[in-house]
């Protein structure tokens, strides 16, 4: 488990996810419903409600202990306001052995965008990934026409080596997905 936190602007803090962030997260994700729904599986009424997010964190926080998940949130630290869940990243399919890879995965809340957050969390997680969790590799997919996303991906690294169709179910239906990853490292698994 990693517990370090990175400061990604003057007033941005990515840390671990931890329980208590369910009420800030079901903020932020209602305050940016309309901006991820082309970018997210649909979602019930439940997900954008703080018990929604305590489940979902319980679910999370609990791959995390068993090594395969590592949630981070986004922090926004505005200057005399309260601070608010600014976005998320995760790595999710940690796995160890010859593979030593992991997928990454994040959101930038919708007033929060274009601050240079994204590619900042990105770049501190694939340092985390290889010097804490010692992965050799990451790998992330995007919607085809996300260009925004494949921005971040290209600024920290990543390379893009295939499209998958069909490869996940996104606002109502089976998309295609542009595939990208980052070597890490060649050190032995």
């Amino acid at each position: 488990m990693i517990t370090t936190s990175v400061r990604l602007a003057h007033d941005t803090l990515m840390r671990p996810a931890e329980p208590a962030d369910a009420g800030g997260l079901a903020r932020a994700y209602q305050r940016s419903r309309d901006h991820l729904r082309g970018t997210e599986p649909d979602r019930d009424e439940a997900f954008y409600t703080p018990a929604g997010q305590s489940e979902r964190l319980r679910s999370q926080l609990a791959e995390r202990d068993a090594g395969r998940l590592m949630p981070w949130v986004l922090v926004g630290e505005p200057d005399g306001g309260e601070p608010e869940i600014a976005g998320a990243v995760t790595l999710s399919q940690i796995t160890y052995g010859p593979l030593c890879s992991a997928s990454v995965g994040y959101w930038i809340s919708a007033d929060h965008l274009r601050r240079g957050l994204a590619s900042a969390a990105v770049t501190a997680v694939c340092a985390a990934a290889d010097a804490e969790l010692g992965l050799h590799r990451l790998e992330a997919g995007t919607l085809l026409d996300n260009l925004a996303s494949q921005r971040v991906l290209t600024k920290c690294g990543f390379t893009p080596y295939g499209t998958a169709e069909n490869y996940l179910h996104i606002n109502g239906a089976w998309r295609d997905h542009r595939l990208f990853q980052k070597i890490l490292n060649d050190r032995r698994p």
